[in-house]
């Protein structure tokens, strides 16, 4: 802290801690035993009048940060907050002595106390404590930014988050839901018979998922490795091991951009059940969905925006071939030649990387361009070109597989497969994106021999899911913003 940089204000606030230090008292507190939170104490005293208030004769301990303070002489009030919410409290010369009450006035906006006392009600019909005891706890340095105007600033109120907190409502609001979000899919998973497991978050190989990763070194081994882009090789290795049915909450790590719904450093839940295909995985992923907004929100219809997304009603099925065709008026199962996709393609004006040289890649990109923004509704896309799905079972038809995209909003939720468990197929599409990446497809994935070894031994057959945590929470809790959701989101420099 430089003294030079300090305003009036922050200056006062440093000399109080001398003034501390010269009652006794250590500016920065101990222990202190609280009784009750906010919220429980609301509870307790719900749907009483004043008399029965008093009667009840309800003592508190209770402690939290000074939001506001009316000091008016003799008596004063105050508001502060903990984890739950806000409580009036009044404090009196009478109440509290001439010690105690003289150790009150002292205290700013911010810093945090302790308050013992008895439960009451103002005339006005405020819940109240009527405070029998003050003790400061902590103080605060920097005055608190103004509700209204001060961190306003997206980025700023992201980086620096604990004020965030500490001033926002709804910050705190979605802070507290998104555990609950998780804690909701855990249990729906634990009830039917999946088990939670921890795989590494450093990876000898870049596979799973199309991305680019960050690179790290290991010095001991003199080796890069990756941050993991995705979890599923192995989860897989797991299924081939016997586990039958596992899931993983973690962070996964994109060396990718940053905009309203990306985030270099995120959360997602990869879901692997063995002896089931696309379509239950689908039913699973769908009545897990269904579940945890019903749970979390109380309703399967939430509000996004100006929308009514309805988890409620049956997600709907199609095909992405369909949907160009809806869209677009073109079968790409009629195009026969690469020459002709990109006939297409020019007409509408797509441009196309020099690696996205197949009737697939084109399709894909029809896809993302003319559909995707249009699935407001919770949709299931499935029957992917192989090309774009290199861990994917094929279907009868082998330019396509057994994949589904689910899109909320325009946004993908959540992608599945029919596991490709088909070593030979594997190792070959392996090398095919390897050739890839050979032409500058920097998010083709690696050889991983040990993954094709371990399909050698024999996986079953088997469907597994990825989903978003940060998309779904941002969905459940009606942020349109990533960096909302995410306590400390990848930020630029000031």
């Amino acid at each position: 802290m430089n003294i030079n940089e300090l305003n009036d204000q922050e200056l006062n606030r440093l000399e109080k801690l001398k003034k501390y230090q010269e009652l006794g008292l250590d500016p920065y507190g101990q222990a202190f035993k609280v009784s009750n939170s906010f919220q429980e104490i609301r509870e307790l005293c719900a749907k009483k009048n004043a008399a029965k208030l008093e009667k009840l004769d309800l003592h508190v301990s209770v402690a939290g940060r000074i939001k506001a303070i009316r000091k008016m002489g003799k008596a004063s009030f105050m508001n502060i907050q903990d984890k739950t919410g806000n409580m009036q409290v009044y404090l009196s010369l009478d109440n509290l002595g001439k010690k105690n009450y003289e150790l009150f006035k002292m205290a700013d906006i911010g810093d945090i106390v302790g308050i013992k006392g008895v439960m009451n009600m103002t005339r006005t019909g405020e819940l109240t404590i009527k405070a029998k005891k003050f003790i400061h706890l902590t103080k605060c340095l920097h005055p608190l930014p103004e509700k209204f105007h001060g961190l306003t600033d997206v980025e700023e109120r992201s980086r620096r988050r604990y004020l965030d907190l500490i001033m926002n409502d709804e910050a705190r609001k979605v802070a507290f839901m998104r555990p609950k979000i998780v804690r909701s899919i855990q249990h729906y998973l634990d009830d039917q018979g999946f088990v939670e497991v921890e795989t590494s978050i450093l990876s000898p190989t870049l596979g799973g998922a199309a991305a680019r990763p960050f690179v790290t070194h290991h010095n001991t081994l003199d080796k890069d490795f990756y941050l993991r882009i995705a979890t599923e090789l192995n989860l897989k290795r797991l299924i081939v091991g016997g586990m039958e049915r596992v899931y993983e909450i973690g962070r996964l790590f994109r060396n990718e951009g940053m905009d309203a719904s990306h985030n270099p450093e995120f959360t997602t839940i990869e879901i692997y059940q063995a002896y089931t295909d696309l379509k239950g995985i689908g039913a699973l992923t769908e009545k897990m969905i269904r579940n945890t907004a019903k749970e979390v929100t109380g309703s399967a219809i939430v509000r996004y925006g100006d929308r009514d997304i309805d988890f409620k009603s049956p997600f709907r099925w199609i095909s992405m071939n369909d949907l160009i065709k809806e869209k677009c008026g073109v079968d790409f199962k009629q195009v026969k030649s690469y020459e002709e996709a990109k006939a297409l393609a020019d007409q509408k004006g797509l441009h196309l990387d020099k690696f996205k040289n197949t009737v697939g890649y084109v399709m894909n990109e029809f896809f993302e361009e003319f559909c995707q923004a249009d699935l407001i509704q919770p949709t299931f896309v499935y029957e992917y070109p192989i090309e774009v799905s290199p861990l994917t079972k094929k279907e009868k038809d082998p330019r396509f597989v057994q994949r589904f995209e689910l899109f909320v909003n325009g946004k993908e939720l959540a992608n599945a497969y029919t596991e490709l468990n088909d070593p030979i197929d594997q190792e070959q599409r392996f090398s095919a994106q390897l050739e890839a990446k050979k032409l500058g497809d920097e998010e083709a994935s690696e050889m991983d021999k040990d993954f094709v070894e371990a399909l050698e031994y024999g996986m079953p057959p088997t469907g597994g899911v990825g989903m978003g945590i940060d998309r779904f929470v941002m969905l459940l809790t009606n942020q349109q913003q990533i960096r909302e959701i995410i306590l400390f989101p990848t930020m630029r420099d000031r």
